[in-house]
């Protein structure tokens, strides 16, 4: 199916809390955005990993009372208490040991997990699935098939509450953007296999991506995908022959997104820069110090702050 021109990009709903998860030392670390300020952030909770399990893919409820993380064999639902929820097996257990990464997510109402199972890669099925979830029992609400062969693949909830956006990637046969739409997952396909999803607007109404030979990048409105700015290297001065877009980058707030681009120095030393674009003319506001330790370590959060590594075990929140 092709993406439609209607939806509910504009639909109001109470805010959420914005929690943020990593995993750090065997535990699913969960971060309160609303409460932390400016520098390290300190777990507001964790949630212990069952000893052997190598996590892909982690999300917390929006009531900080629960956590899902997924495995490339099962997916573990832990409460507050670090307890066992329940557990989504994926079945039959796949014998390939590389290459398959399953992802996972909540709802924004907390009532749903939504998982995208790599079965493809995993030598389950011909193709990969994805499957929402009952948040309290685990049990399987709805599912689609997907149609792609994907390494892994990553969830953008919608602010409206209603939709997700799922990114799959298949190396270098490309990538497939989706739409969910409800729990009886509606499922809508983007047309394009060659644009890679970085973000999505804080207020829902455009998305950003990146072209798979990463040659350009450009937003799109949502949900139909139009595009609205399309930006090539030569704006940001650069040699296109020589410097070319990162998958990276997203929106600082709903007016400025960060785009980075890298290369190679003569040395063969990887570089990249950052910039800041402003999203209602189109132009270049110029170079921006995330203080990131590579072209992949920023996150901005949409509200003029965002996210890096840092040297410590936590991440680091910065601001203007």
């Amino acid at each position: 199916m092709t993406s439609g021109s209607g939806g509910h990009a504009g639909q109001g709903r109470s805010r959420v809390r914005r929690l943020l998860t990593r995993v750090r030392d065997a535990s699913v670390c969960v971060y309160d955005l609303d409460v932390a300020s400016e520098g390290a952030l300190e777990p507001a909770a964790r949630f212990e990993v069952r000893p052997g399990d190598e996590v892909a893919g982690h999300a917390v409820a929006p009531d900080l009372s629960r956590v899902v993380y997924a495995t490339q064999h099962v997916v573990v639902c832990l409460g507050r208490d670090g307890g066992e929820v329940w557990r989504y097996d994926l079945l039959p257990r796949s014998n390939e040991k590389y290459g398959h990464w399953p992802g996972c997510e909540f709802s924004l109402d907390g009532k749903t997990v939504w998982v995208y199972r790599p079965d493809g890669m995993a030598n389950r099925a011909d193709q990969d699935r994805w499957v929402v979830l009952s948040a309290d029992s685990g049990e399987v609400i709805a599912q689609a098939e997907l149609g792609t062969v994907g390494h892994g693949g990553e969830h953008h909830r919608h602010p409206n509450g209603v939709d997700i956006l799922l990114d799959v990637g298949e190396g270098q046969d490309g990538v497939h953007i989706f739409r969910g739409v409800g729990d009886g997952l509606e499922l809508l396909k983007y047309p394009w296999e060659d644009r890679c999803l970085i973000d999505l607007a804080p207020d829902g109404r455009q998305f950003m991506t990146v072209y798979h030979d990463q040659s350009d990048v450009a937003f799109h409105s949502y949900p139909s995908g139009d595009v609205i700015l399309e930006l090539s290297m030569e704006v940001f001065g650069h040699d296109p022959e020589e410097i070319f877009f990162q998958w990276s980058g997203g929106y600082l707030d709903a007016d400025t997104a960060i785009v980075t681009v890298g290369g190679e120095t003569e040395d063969e030393e990887e570089w990249h820069r950052h910039y800041r674009v402003d999203l209602r003319t189109g132009g270049v506001l110029g170079a921006f110090d995330a203080h990131s330790e590579s072209a992949y370590d920023i996150e901005p959060l949409g509200d003029g702050t965002w996210l890096t590594s840092g040297s410590g075990s936590h991440p680091v929140r910065w601001t203007r």
